[in-house]
């Protein structure tokens, strides 16, 4: 079954491979492997969707209390006959919401380059109201396919609280050309390759113990976004940049 809702908190941070290795070790008692991939590593490609006016990019880059962004997700190796998932991933107040809905691949490029508006008749997907909400998002926003993002993801799940999740995301790659995710996750590095991104994922609070972790090893938080720092090296000489701020992109900083 899939797991279509999602609300929770994320912290970022972003850190060196010698932090994540130490941190995997401390964390031993306390977490487990994700369920998913082999012992918990996967790969995760993602098509990413904005509008001639950049308008998602702008509202993440300016943090406004309420934002949103769409992508079409595939893990590890999918052929046009796999499967796929639709996401609308918003924020508000520093609280994350995600939506999605599972399509097969080959019936998501027919609605993004032909939309009808008899979603229920045209597409075949798990959740018709999720897909209803995403088809009213991309008129409102006139949203089409701008880049792909993928990377490798370590993912873990705490053994005593299903609802913190830890990941760990290396080798973040972009393109803006060859827009379909199943040719591979392959792409320029928009993060130094030398660095890995921490998410903690939590419905409530952080426990003390992984707090404790990750100040002991200094793990510097970041609130920067892939989707933003991805674009600001693919249009560079388009969109405003504040580098400094960001993540530490390949030869930047």
């Amino acid at each position: 079954m899939v797991l279509e809702i999602f609300t929770r908190r994320e912290q970022k941070y972003l850190i060196t491979k010698l932090q994540y290795e130490i941190l995997v070790d401390l964390m031993t008692p306390h977490m487990q492997h994700d369920k998913f991939g082999n012992n918990g590593k996967y790969t995760v490609t993602s098509l990413y969707f904005d509008n001639a006016n950049h308008d998602i990019y702008f509202e993440t880059k300016n943090k406004l209390r309420f934002r949103q962004k769409l992508r079409l997700r595939i893990y590890d190796d999918t052929d046009i006959d796999g499967r796929a998932f639709f996401e609308v991933k918003q924020k508000y107040n520093n609280v994350v919401n995600k939506r999605r809905t599972a399509i097969p691949l080959k019936s998501a490029y027919h609605y993004i380059n032909k939309p009808s508006e008899d979603l229920e008749e045209k597409y075949e997907v798990s959740n018709y109201q999720i897909f209803k909400e995403i088809h009213h998002f991309r008129k409102l926003y006139k949203l089409n396919p701008e880049m792909v993002v993928s990377y490798d993801r370590h993912a873990f799940q705490s053994k005593a609280d299903p609802d913190l999740r830890v990941t760990f995301d290396a080798n973040l790659r972009c393109r803006k050309h060859h827009l379909n995710i199943e040719y591979g996750s392959y792409g320029d590095n928009f993060i130094d390759p030398n660095l890995i991104v921490l998410e903690v994922k939590v419905s409530n609070s952080v426990p003390l113990w992984l707090t404790r972790f990750l100040q002991d090893l200094e793990c510097e938080q970041r609130s920067a976004s892939k989707f933003c720092t991805s674009l600001e090296l693919l249009k560079r000489n388009i969109l405003p940049v504040d580098l400094q701020k960001e993540f530490t992109m390949v030869g930047v900083g």
